[in-house]
């Protein structure tokens, strides 16, 4: 789960790492309010998941709370990259001396963790990374060590942060590495982190992803995700425990396994280019289970996409035999009834696989057709969607 800039603020505030003044408002009268709460110079800033405001116009100055109620009314119901803003952060204003760049992060190819870090921030780090990738420092953290105040001044050096300044922003390193570790994030990134002229290191803007495999450690997190902005089917999904990715695609794709679903993307993907260009619509992993209500809450989830115009069951029975699985579609077929509207088609292989296509060759509902291989399935369910 992505956070709101505000919501990262908060966090980072709570852990302990420097932030300023912040005010969330929904309205440009509560921009105002928390301007004059806030005095003096404020920045405007709209509150969307998506890189950009500031050239998109979601990032203004306010030298007064009238000019503070003109920026929001600015950007209030802008639309950035397809996020329309509905939410702003009022923020105190910074006399910035220097922008720098840090961020802790995942790195699922080494098995590990890698900072990231650079005396040159405020510029976005994908631009940076090719522009200038001298100017990155790369340094890989040990998950059971973590970021040391050693570690940090070692990455900072890394980064060419000058001595004095390297032991300043250090202790901010080792803190925000805090959140990372301590709310079970895959990101924590500060994009400028800024010297005033003060001489005080503050984290100007955050982002932090959380990890939703360890939710169960922090019911607090249930309260931090924007229900209203999720998407429709994803959040049926979810209540279902159903891992499900929509995308932009209209073969819907159920399988059983994350590697088969995977392989079965590839397949449909690789036959749509002969049926008018049509993809896969989704991730649907249905797991060991394959019951009726678990399909049916797949099949479910995958016809109220829109843009679905054909579905491809791809399963392999294993621990779940075939027979179970064809019991399970018949089943889901009957509780969905007429909103069951788009054709299916299914491959079974694998444990009592014989047993499993004779229950739906026996049931001959008249959306479901059978498919021998995977190949043979993805190009039937690619030219039924562009049909």
């Amino acid at each position: 789960m992505d956070l709101y800039e505000y919501q990262a603020r908060d966090l980072f505030e709570q852990y302990g790492v420097p932030v300023l003044a912040g005010i969330v408002a929904d309205t440009p009268e509560e921009v105002r309010a928390a301007a004059e709460r806030i005095g003096g110079v404020v920045v405007v800033k709209a509150q969307v998941k998506v890189g950009g405001r500031g050239k998109a116009g979601g990032v203004k100055v306010a030298k007064t709370p009238d000019e503070a109620y003109e920026a929001a009314k600015a950007i209030l119901g802008l639309d950035i990259k397809g996020h329309v803003v509905k939410r702003v952060m009022v923020a105190a204003g910074a006399r910035i001396a220097r922008e720098f760049y840090f961020s802790v992060l995942l790195d699922r190819a080494n098995r590990s963790y890698l900072s990231l870090s650079s005396v040159e921030g405020g510029m976005e780090i994908e631009q940076l990374a090719v522009e200038k990738p001298e100017a990155l420092a790369r340094v890989e953290v040990d998950p059971l060590e973590g970021i040391t105040p050693a570690k940090a001044l070692e990455i900072a050096k890394a980064a060419n942060f000058e001595p004095g300044l390297a032991e300043k922003v250090a202790d901010v390193f080792v803190t925000l590495y805090d959140v990372y570790k301590g709310e079970d994030a895959t990101l924590v990134e500060v994009n400028p982190l800024v010297e005033t002229e003060d001489g005080d290191i503050i984290a100007l803007d955050g982002k932090v992803s959380l990890d939703d495999n360890a939710e169960f450690r922090h019911p607090g997190h249930a309260l931090l995700e924007d229900k209203a902005a999720a998407d429709p089917l994803e959040a049926k999904a979810k209540e279902n425990d159903l891992n499900y990715v929509k995308l932009d695609g209209q073969v819907g794709i159920i399988g059983n396994g994350a590697g088969l679903v995977m392989s079965t993307l590839d397949v449909v993907a690789y036959a749509g280019e002969k049926h008018g260009g049509v993809k896969p619509a989704n991730f649907l992993d249905i797991g060991g289970g394959a019951s009726a209500e678990v399909m049916a809450a797949g099949l479910d989830v995958i016809l109220g996409d829109p843009q679905v115009k054909s579905v491809f069951v791809n399963v392999f029975g294993g621990i779940t035999a075939c027979d179970a699985v064809a019991r399970g579609i018949v089943g889901a077929l009957a509780e969905l009834g007429a909103t069951a509207s788009k054709p299916l088609v299914v491959r079974l292989d694998g444990n009592r696989v014989e047993e499993g296509r004779a229950i739906l060759l026996e049931a001959a509902h008249p959306l479901v057709t059978l498919a021998a291989t995977m190949d043979e399935g993805a190009d039937k369910a690619a030219e039924l969607a562009n049909a």
